[in-house]
């Protein structure tokens, strides 16, 4: 039997109580209860496009108009990153004993740009997004932004370095700043897809006159393709970062191409080559001479492997010798995106209202809420389940490498050896008896109700 998180019907049920929540609800209860629920249907929908079964998860956000309400949590959790997180570490009297609820609501965004990765990839995923596309196309635009700044990757070079060295003098805290930064990589790779997908699907002339000419995107593009955020070089050794972690890459297969790779490039492809998409861009001398550096990454070897690239090679070199029309000045009522705006008006001035509340009600849980949580979230990250969402093994807690020995007490984290795992205790330990007690629990339930 193959293994599933929820049935059709959990799912629809998930599906329709989805609903957008105030920034001050961000972390409480019942905004945790939809967390849980996202991440459930996140789980399904990657298992359901990995076996290419009915996607029953995707035709449901469809079907019920939930779609632009995910846009709007993430962009939420996005603002709340941004404005909230910052003065709440700089809070005196907050130490919490247990920064797990915090990481929850970082990790928020980073499972809703996962489900939206898997669901954007159908065309009618992103008509049912309606107006949130350009939400979408304006929260892409920021992480690619960030990725081209090489920022992102400068958090998960510290947050690596701190695994490396294990320093104790580093407060919870502190941790946690350098998951949020080393996470936030992750879903800016994942913001290359959905914007790939956008591409690929839009016919809105408001979404691509926002990507054409508000962003510029086809410039942002190139800055991806000359700085390539996930490749990087040291002692003489080419890592490239996929399936969630870096991998060496060997001699042989230096030129070969990324799936990061191919999204860049297909994304360029429908920006440049598409009917609509030529007629509103303004290939401007700087607009044009960013564009005319492409040729020299167009090689054999990357056309062999994508070979409508060809096209592209070929515009290009018609590019280079012509100068094509201004776009035409057409007079249309432009859509704009409302989320990022409304959110920050909404609440500009009470950042630090909200921190202090969110302190006192939500990220300050006693043992027992957190015994709770623990237990609700075993019963989500149902590890056969996740097992077989992995693309690969798993890794260390220790040292990242890979690993093939489970704690045997929770089942929750992996270690390569012995060492490692005696290295790790002191951290592993709350989290390990939290998580153990809340299976046990689940287990004397069943019993129970068996």
């Amino acid at each position: 039997m193959d293994s599933s998180v929820i049935l059709p019907v959990e799912a629809e049920g998930y599906v329709q109580s989805l609903e957008a929540f105030a920034l001050r609800e961000v972390g409480s209860t019942r905004w945790f209860k939809q967390h849980e629920y996202i991440e459930k249907l996140n789980m399904q929908a990657i298992l359901n496009a990995s076996a290419m079964h009915d996607e029953f998860v995707k035709e449901l956000l469809v079907s019920y108009g939930k779609i632009p309400v995910l846009v709007h949590e993430m962009i939420l959790i996005e603002v709340w990153k941004h404005k909230v997180f910052p003065v709440l570490c700089q809070l005196q009297d907050f130490n919490p004993k247990n920064t797990f609820h915090l990481y929850m609501v970082i990790h928020h965004e980073a499972t809703i740009i996962n489900l939206l990765e898997t669901i954007t990839f159908h065309k009618e995923s992103c008509e049912a997004a309606d107006d949130s596309v350009l939400d979408l196309v304006d929260y892409c635009h920021r992480k690619l932004t960030l990725l081209a700044s090489k920022a992102t990757r400068e958090g998960v070079a510290t947050h690596e370095q701190h695994k490396l060295t294990g320093k104790a003098d580093v407060s919870s805290i502190e941790e946690l700043q350098m998951q949020s930064a080393a996470l936030e990589f992750e879903i800016s790779l994942k913001a290359v897809s959905v914007l790939r997908y956008i591409t690929d699907h839009t016919e809105s002339i408001s979404v691509i006159n926002r990507m054409l000419c508000t962003h510029n995107m086809p410039c942002v593009m190139v800055q991806l393709i000359d700085c390539c955020p996930w490749s990087r070089c040291g002692e003489g050794v080419l890592e490239k970062y996929i399936n969630g972690r870096w991998e060496k890459i060997p001699v042989e297969d230096h030129l070969k191409m990324t799936k990061l790779d191919g999204q860049v490039w297909i994304s360029l492809f429908n920006l440049l080559l598409k009917e609509d998409c030529q007629r509103k861009y303004d290939f401007n001398s700087y607009n044009k001479n960013q564009l005319l550096k492409l040729r020299g990454f167009l090689t054999e070897v990357l056309m062999d492997q994508l070979p409508n690239l060809v096209e592209l090679q070929r515009y290009l070199a018609q590019l280079s010798v012509t100068d094509p029309a201004p776009p035409k000045k057409e007079l249309i009522l432009e859509q704009i995106p409302e989320m990022w705006n409304h959110i920050v008006r909404e609440n500009s001035g009470k950042w630090k209202a909200i921190a202090k509340f969110q302190v006192k009600e939500t990220f300050n849980p006693s043992d027992s809420d957190l015994r709770l949580q623990a237990q609700r979230l075993a019963q989500t990250y149902n590890m056969d389940v996740m097992e077989s969402l992995l693309p690969e093994k798993p890794k260390c807690g220790g040292c990242g490498k890979e690993a093939a020995k489970r704690c045997s007490r929770c089942q929750g984290e992996w270690y390569c050896h012995r060492e490692c795992q005696v290295k790790h205790w002191p951290k592993h330990k709350k989290a390990c008896q939290l998580m153990a007690e809340a299976t046990e629990k689940i287990q004397r339930d069943l019993t129970i109700n068996c």
